[in-house]
């Protein structure tokens, strides 16, 4: 995996959404995630329900400040060792 940064489309304050990032195309074919983190930048932006399987790292995003664009920072390591970070920007507008 490189490092790019991605945005998902926009989440109302009031909104409960579910998020998720696909890994296995980073992994080799005897890797597994062995570890994940999702952190969001702030107090605004709750992050919950953290969970993995097969490779795709979910979790679920509640609140946020309208009008900001929040940093959603994953880690993951692998079975080998590896580790890789990626942003997703949640836009919070009201929709």
């Amino acid at each position: 995996m490189t490092s790019p940064t991605y945005t998902a489309s926009p989440k109302d304050p009031a909104d409960i959404e579910d998020y998720g990032l696909d890994c296995t195309a980073w992994l080799n074919p005897s890797e597994t995630i062995t570890a994940q983190t999702v952190t969001a930048d702030g107090t605004d932006l709750t992050i919950s329900g953290l969970t993995q399987v097969s490779g795709v790292v979910r979790w679920r995003a509640s609140g946020g400040l309208l009008g900001k664009d929040h940093a959603v920072t994953v880690r993951v390591t692998s079975s080998a060792g590896r580790r890789a970070e990626r942003t997703i920007i949640v836009p919070i507008r009201e929709l």
